[in-house]
């Protein structure tokens, strides 16, 4: 296997590897990064088993055809080093050892066969559906927010994808929850009722944001029984979906909140850093004093001190004391496009709604604390 690649190229792919690898693993071949020379093109792969990334690079000058793979971290991180715009030689000398040479560096990298690297099936029954990419990774950081860490409820480590109605239109929604906050967003889609209901796990969910966030190409999005393929030009990304039922999260969207609290995002956002410094645990409960024409933020830390605030805003009713976590509450806000928040409220004690004026098909909800 010989070849010579743009290092700019190479790259790109290699930076969407370094998210699905694993550094640590119990099978070494799966911290390696599969390159194969076949049909006038270079194929990048790389998979923890749970998730497949492939690449196909064109503009590459193949000497001999061929596969091996090597070390993703390590031989991303000497493209990192090498020259922008340099050419790279590879040359497989053996069946262990690959050699890399740009400009006056030379390196001698150690392979695995690919012999027991894993195979995948590119094929999927279900219909292809095509998505608007700014607008779904909107969808996907919107709810990745709330997506929980808690791997003892497996069901709630990913966003639950859904078609829904509304209108008399179609939507394709997203919505995560970790039990303390819930986050939902819809995209319009042309019917498709091919379309299974799915939980994508919170690693894909990342990894699809950066890809998303790195190219303009339009994207198709099929399943197939327990996977889901995502395709960006000649990139895929397929994925296991979570097996698990998703709660019926509508249950606890509130409907009947009829006290309104409107403020500056910007405002609120910053007031809850300022006071929150006050504890070193971001999770510390921040008090809302809310009043006509204002809110009393207060963080009170036993540990380290006390943080007030007063800032502007408009609220519909009687004077209303209400405690919410202060990490939770600056992540709903800054996905908040509109300059002011809006918050539905009933009680100190009941799920508060936060809607976003300027995006109608996204919402969330939040649980108060008590401090």
């Amino acid at each position: 296997m010989q070849f010579v690649v743009k290092r700019d190229t190479l790259l790109k792919s290699l930076n969407f590897v370094q998210g699905i690898v694993e550094k640590k693993n119990t099978l070494p071949i799966l911290s390696n990064v599969l390159l194969q020379l076949k049909d006038k093109k270079l194929s990048i792969v790389a998979t923890d088993l749970d998730i497949i990334f492939y690449d196909e690079i064109l503009d590459v000058k193949i000497i001999n055809e061929g596969s091996t793979t090597t070390s993703a971290a390590i031989l991303y991180d000497i493209l990192r080093k090498i020259s922008s715009n340099s050419e790279l030689n590879f040359d497989l000398k053996s069946e262990n050892k690959l050699s890399l040479k740009s400009e006056n560096a030379d390196f001698s990298l150690l392979c695995l066969p690919t012999d027991n690297f894993p195979t995948f099936a590119d094929e999927f029954e279900g219909q292809e559906i095509s998505l608007n990419n700014n607008r779904f990774l909107k969808l996907l950081s919107k709810t990745k927010i709330s997506i929980s860490n808690d791997d003892t409820r497996h069901y709630l480590n990913g966003i639950f994808l859904h078609l829904t109605e509304a209108h008399g239109r179609n939507f394709l929604t997203g919505v995560a929850t970790d039990s303390h906050r819930l986050s939902s967003s819809s995209l319009e889609i042309e019917n498709n009722k091919h379309f299974s209901s799915l939980i994508l796990p919170r690693k894909t969910v990342f990894q699809l944001c950066s890809l998303l966030s790195e190219t303009s190409d339009q994207l198709l999005m099929q399943t197939s029984d327990n996977k889901i393929k995502f395709s960006l030009g000649n990139i895929k990304l397929i994925s296991k979906v979570i097996d698990g039922k998703f709660p019926d999260y509508k249950k606890v969207v509130p409907t009947t909140n009829d006290k309104t609290l409107v403020v500056s995002s910007k405002e609120f956002i910053n007031s809850i850093e300022r006071v929150a410094s006050v504890s070193l645990d971001r999770k510390e409960g921040v008090k809302l004093s809310i009043n006509k024409d204002n809110i009393q933020l207060s963080v009170n830390s036993a540990n380290s001190g006390e943080g007030n605030e007063k800032i502007k805003a408009q609220f519909s009713s009687e004077n209303l004391n209400i405690s919410f976590n202060s990490k939770y509450l600056i992540d709903i806000a800054s996905e908040v496009e509109d300059k002011n928040l809006k918050m539905n409220l009933k009680d100190s004690i009941s799920p508060v709604l936060i809607e976003d004026v300027s995006d109608k098909n996204s919402y969330y909800v939040i649980m108060p604390m008590k401090i």
